[in-house]
């Protein structure tokens, strides 16, 4: 099966340069959840995600279908991890309490994935699928970023992006809906690092493969006179969403 692999090729930038998700989300997923048996987190990439869904459950299995990404993915006892595209894994039937995506669902087969969440999931599981929108980063270095986002990669999006753009209020999602806290990524970043950021996205990366340079160039200089001190850490912040919902 093929899929869409935005990031395999600088996966080593991904684990470094990424946000952390915030504790609260997890705080709640494991107030939403009735068994705590076991999670899948489809499209774990490094396993940030399913390092902390092993503080909530007693074990985790974490599948992607890039090799590259799971070879920078950090190790724990109660996590499995599993080279396998999202919309076909080796989970048992009617196994799973919990399933999640983070920034991952919006580049899946949505029919055959959910049709994996339908075949695993256990009465009552409950389904998360969360991510985050980098174009509405809050501050001082907002205006660049926009324009970065809206004018310097307008050509390189891919389509699929437009869930997250939407903040997945247009995702397809077929599972009794549960409420979801409105929450925050924050990272502190220097100048060096915020770049790095940017270069992980997407857009930036086809920007690179198709014109051999750096996108973050285009805007370096007005980011720079927005940052000040280029050792000055900053704090990012800007918006997590969430859909959940409940599995039959």
């Amino acid at each position: 099966m093929t899929f869409e692999d935005h990031f395999s090729g600088h996966a080593d930038a991904y684990v470094q340069h990424r946000p952390r998700y915030p504790q609260a989300l997890f705080t709640w997923l494991g107030s939403v959840i009735r068994g705590r048996a076991l999670a899948w987190d489809a499209g774990t990439g490094n396993g940030q995600v399913a390092l902390a869904l092993a503080e909530l459950v007693h074990r985790v299995i974490a599948t992607d279908a890039s090799a590259d990404q799971l070879a920078h993915a950090a190790t724990h006892a109660r996590v499995e991890y599993r080279n396998e595209p999202a919309e076909r894994v080796s989970l048992l039937s009617r196994s799973v309490d919990l399933i999640t995506a983070g920034a991952a669902a919006h580049w899946f087969d949505l029919d055959a994935f959910y049709g994996e969440v339908e075949r695993v999931a256990r009465r009552g599981a409950v389904i998360a699928l969360f991510s985050y929108g980098p174009r509405d980063i809050a501050g001082a270095m907002g205006p660049a970023v926009r324009r970065f986002h809206e004018e310097v990669l307008h050509d390189y999006w891919p389509e699929r992006i437009q869930y997250v753009h939407d903040r997945y209020t247009t995702i397809p999602f077929p599972f009794e809906p549960i409420a979801a806290p409105e929450l925050e990524m924050c990272a502190e970043l220097n100048f060096a690092e915020m770049l790095e950021f940017l270069e992980t996205w997407s857009a930036a990366q086809r920007y690179f493969e198709e014109r051999g340079a750096r996108a973050t160039d285009e805007i370096a200089a007005e980011l720079a006179a927005e940052w000040g001190d280029p050792a000055q850490k900053r704090e990012v912040r800007y918006p997590l969403f969430i859909r959940a919902g409940r599995c039959e």
